[in-house]
């Protein structure tokens, strides 16, 4: 029987590569065009289309260059829908087209379109943090979860952060139950790409898979 250490390992040789990283955002920087990409990506990772083809929103809405939250903002409407309906979204095109621009519009009123700011006005409060983020736009509990999933990387006090999703896979590879116990696991450096391959090797059903590599 493959130990705890074991099916870490597989996870991490897997799929152990956080969205951020597969997008090409550079959270590590901490810096608001980044924040709010990452922002962008978990509101169109919170629905029930799939990832691969929010993933692929993501990218297009990126390189048509509506990458921060002025340039979403002043985006035409119709660009946003055809983007959204061509990677995937083709009955929700125009409901994330305009909550895209919601989103963007009440960043910008809200904090000068820079995350760091609700950061602060949150005290940095995981609680506070969360509750803020559920005011935006198409921003769910779930939303808010895939964003603190990986922005606790640089956003400390969210450390140590696991979804529902990500504890649901931890389970079944009998890895723990709550964040606190996954935190033994790996280094503080590596656990969000310990979450991030509990969450990938779910959403592509390789959870067996992953235990007979170990």
């Amino acid at each position: 029987m493959a130990s705890k250490s074991d099916i870490v390992q597989a996870l991490l040789d897997r799929h152990g590569r956080t969205f951020c990283q597969e997008l090409g955002i550079r959270l590590d920087r901490n810096e608001p065009a980044a924040l709010f990409q990452w922002l962008v990506a978990s509101n169109l990772f919170s629905t029930q289309i799939g990832f691969e083809h929010g993933a692929r929103a993501a990218r297009d809405l990126f390189d048509a260059g509506l990458t921060t939250p002025q340039k979403m903002h002043d985006s035409q409407w119709k660009t946003r829908v055809r983007i959204l309906n061509e990677a995937g979204y083709a009955r929700m095109d125009e409901k994330y087209a305009t909550y895209l621009r919601e989103m963007s519009a009440q960043l910008l009123d809200a904090y000068d379109g820079d995350l760091r700011k609700l950061r602060k006005a949150a005290g940095q409060h995981p609680g506070q943090a969360i509750k803020r983020l559920k005011k935006f736009d198409g921003i769910s509990k779930s939303g808010a979860s895939i964003f603190c999933r990986e922005v606790q990387a640089v956003w400390d006090e969210l450390y140590p952060f696991a979804d529902a999703k990500a504890l649901q896979a931890a389970r079944t590879l009998d890895l723990g139950s709550d964040a606190e116990t996954l935190t033994g696991l790996v280094d503080k450096n590596d656990f969000p790409r310990l979450v991030a391959a509990l969450v990938r090797a779910d959403l592509e059903n390789d959870l067996d898979a992953t235990r007979d590599a170990a």
